[in-house]
């Protein structure tokens, strides 16, 4: 079968060794003639997988002592409310950076909790920049950040230096380029895009942190309660568990974090030249905040537009339709990528202005 070019913005696009393991145990697991969806979440099969998972994260991410890595269900939505329900306190402020859609969501979510004061913003210019040079009051209980905007192709190159508390939601870049976890006390990522399937969320949490708030917070939202069970405190979600554990296995093989950015920083200047070169094409991020992820672009000339996608379907490319919030298009390119897969699609811009 011809190769397709998955540029899907999510669910993530993972090695084709990933997806062999991956498959061998879902008929049969660590040779025990049972499917790794079938198993115990308690039995010492999975434990293991667990525990190694949580490894592999710290060993990845150089994730300091005093950190707790948790695998838990419900994808960064539950994240935007998790994050607040553990820090934000009662009549307590938190501070907002408004970059995007996700921003957004994060924000409605923390409203329900308390004071929210969004202390930046680029909904002015529809998300197509990163605020910078914007103040945090030193009394907020902390500062949420999103670090990739996975709609508008928007991405920090460097996060504020605050002397409050930092959550960030890392769900379209991590993994891709080399962060300093001391510099956050909560980081949460969706495993949807460079970490595994859709089905569990990574958690990176403080221990300090842990307990702290006074409010009164539910079970499932206590990130205190899933430490204190090594993230079995509910049936976790162990095939999504399972296939990132195999996943970072890769990228540790691969090189690492330091591998997958030099990767990352490789397919984007190949498609951001050919954005910049050619006439037919513009880039909707501001170059200085452009993703690495996640590109997005139009065409200069309507007209061309079904020339243009006749070209790229019949490249085998896929996924590549913009958000309806920015229109265009729109390449994700996620750690499993391959740069045949962006010389492909450039291939078809060029044949575009040929």
């Amino acid at each position: 079968m011809a190769k397709v070019h998955n540029f899907s913005a999510g669910p993530c696009i993972l090695p084709q060794e990933v997806f062999q393991q991956a498959a061998a145990a879902v008929i049969n697991f660590d040779d025990l003639n049972l499917s790794i969806l079938e198993i115990s979440h308690r039995s010492p099969s999975f434990v293991k997988v667990m525990d190694e998972a949580r490894e592999l994260v710290k060993k990845l991410l150089e994730v300091p002592e005093g950190y707790t890595v948790l695998f838990l269900q419900g994808g960064a939505s539950t994240g935007f409310l998790m994050s607040a329900y553990n820090m934000l306190s009662e009549g307590g402020t938190a501070a907002y950076v408004n970059t995007g859609t996700w921003a957004k969501k994060a924000i409605k979510e923390a409203k329900l909790l308390g004071n929210v004061n969004v202390v930046a913003s680029s909904e002015d210019q529809n998300f197509n920049y990163i605020p910078k040079g914007f103040e945090v009051p030193s009394d907020a209980d902390y500062l949420h950040l999103t670090s990739n905007n996975t709609i508008f192709g928007t991405q920090y190159k460097e996060f504020p230096s605050v002397d409050v508390p930092v959550i960030c939601d890392m769900s379209s870049d991590i993994f891709s380029r080399k962060v300093n976890v001391a510099d956050f006390d909560i980081i949460y990522a969706g495993a949807q895009k460079n970490l595994g399937p859709a089905g569990t969320t990574l958690y990176i949490v403080k221990d300090e942190i842990l307990g702290r708030n006074e409010r009164s917070i539910p079970s499932m939202l206590d990130f205190k309660v899933h430490a204190d069970k090594d993230s079995m405190f509910n049936t976790p979600p162990v095939y999504p568990v399972y296939v990132s554990m195999l996943n970072m296995r890769y990228m540790l093989k691969a090189g690492g974090v330091e591998a997958m950015q030099r990767k990352a920083n490789e397919r984007a200047s190949m498609l951001y030249t050919e954005i910049d070169e050619s006439p037919l094409f513009e880039g909707v991020a501001a170059v200085e905040d452009r993703s690495q992820m996640n590109v997005t672009f139009v065409l200069t000339d309507d007209s061309k537009k079904e020339e243009f996608d006749l070209l790229w379907n019949q490249a085998n490319v896929s996924g590549l339709k913009g958000h309806r919030s920015v229109g265009g298009y729109r390449a994700s390119m996620y750690n499993a990528l391959e740069v045949s897969s962006v010389e492909a699609l450039v291939n078809a811009m060029k044949k575009l202005r040929s």
